[in-house]
């Protein structure tokens, strides 16, 4: 039983790459942190594949969750493997760096950077022993470009860019990928207080992007068609660049 796990695959990104890897023939995982309901319906759409959805309750950030629901899990069921990690939880706090409050800057970076070791760590060191592995990390154009406002935001996903780099060349030779996705503005939760007509003009495809078009470059990288692409980070943003 081979699985992919996505954090936050409630909702948005998260839900458009669970049916993607459903597609492909994966048991998917789906994680959320406390909208039930939304994860419920994303099991549901991922059955309709014919594949096998289990509801993971867990706060990324919280390691002692993760040990509680994932960790456990994982020891519980010594025959699944999860060969493909999609760390897609992510929060964000916007404010000017001069009115940001510790609490904003902390809370970021706990769920970006901190959510990332916690979940990594455990399935990564399966991947190792099983010699194979797909991670994938949904960072962001303000990872790369910087966006003000989101100072801690840019902070946290440049993190994870580094880290992404750093880890494919570490795991390489057990045949574990490690890439990045940077979506720019896409039509999700996170963006609906932004108005595109605005952005249009310095997009160059004059639109936002679409979760699905997100997804499918996920699901991409996780396929054995990327097998010799790692340490990558793919701008999904309608050539909007620095």
């Amino acid at each position: 039983m081979k699985y992919a796990l996505v954090t936050g695959g409630s909702r948005g990104i998260g839900r458009a790459i669970c049916q993607k890897l459903a597609e492909m023939g994966n048991h998917i995982i789906v994680n959320y942190n406390s909208n039930e309901a939304a994860a419920k319906e994303t099991a549901n759409l991922v059955k309709k594949h014919g594949v096998n959805a289990v509801l993971m309750k867990f706060d990324v950030a919280n390691k002692q969750e993760v040990n509680n629901s994932l960790v456990k899990w994982l020891e519980d069921n010594p025959e699944f493997k999860i060969e493909i990690l999609v760390n897609n939880a992510g929060f964000r706090k916007d404010a000017l760096f001069m009115w940001m409050e510790e609490e904003l800057w902390q809370s970021v970076l706990d769920v970006n950077i901190a959510g990332f070791y916690n979940v990594t760590k455990p399935v990564f060191s399966k991947m190792l022993t099983n010699r194979f592995g797909r991670i994938i990390n949904v960072v962001s154009l303000s990872g790369i470009k910087g966006m003000p406002g989101q100072t801690n935001y840019s902070a946290a996903k440049s993190a994870i860019i580094g880290a992404t780099k750093a880890l494919a060349q570490e795991v390489g030779r057990a045949k574990i990928t490690v890439n990045a996705v940077a979506p720019g503005f896409i039509k999700t939760d996170m963006t609906e207080g932004i108005e595109e007509k605005q952005y249009r003009s310095i997009i160059p495809l004059k639109r936002f992007g679409t979760v699905d078009e997100v997804a499918d470059v996920v699901a991409f990288l996780a396929s054995d068609k990327a097998s010799y692409i790692t340490g990558e980070v793919i701008s999904i943003n309608g050539g909007l660049h620095t």
